[in-house]
């Protein structure tokens, strides 16, 4: 028998199934303010996010290695969210949510890269697998980059 039950929060809708949840975004809402919120009212602490959608507006960061900083550029045009994948972990002491998006343009280019936010236009569906542990993540100085500790936090 599975343990099911629906969830409604700010912006959001959605179904736990098990330690799985399924997720509605409502239309113009901020993709990372909405995941970071129904991750916190639900306590998930560590997992995996998965989603497709459509937005009209998306920041995406790009690391260059060389100076160990994000490069932002915001589109601002009908886009579908083909892919977004990421991560739930811990960085020094606080949630954080790791994503990366793949755009498909109207010209059927596509467009990829950290995504440091979007707003939904259209439709935003999204799933969350959680795990029952900590995952915490440190930062590597050396490379400018977070990465899990397997040490002391995982």
């Amino acid at each position: 028998m599975m343990d099911t039950q629906n969830l409604k929060g700010k912006n959001w809708a959605a179904r736990k199934i098990n330690q799985t949840y399924i997720l509605s975004i409502d239309d113009k809402s901020s993709i990372v303010d909405t995941l970071t919120d129904f991750v916190a009212s639900q306590k998930i602490v560590a997992g995996e996010i998965t989603g497709i959608g459509a937005t009209n507006e998306a920041t995406l960061r790009f690391f260059d290695p060389d100076t160990k900083e994000y490069v932002d550029k915001t589109f601002t045009e009908q886009m579908e969210i083909s892919n977004l994948s990421g991560n739930i972990a811990e960085v020094d002491g606080k949630l954080m949510l790791h994503l990366h998006v793949t755009l498909g343009k109207s010209d059927y280019s596509a467009l990829a890269g950290h995504l440091s936010d979007a707003k939904i236009r259209g439709a935003g569906e999204f799933f969350i697998n959680a795990i029952h542990t900590k995952v915490i993540k440190i930062k590597n100085e050396d490379i400018g980059l977070n990465f899990y500790d397997f040490e002391g936090g995982l």
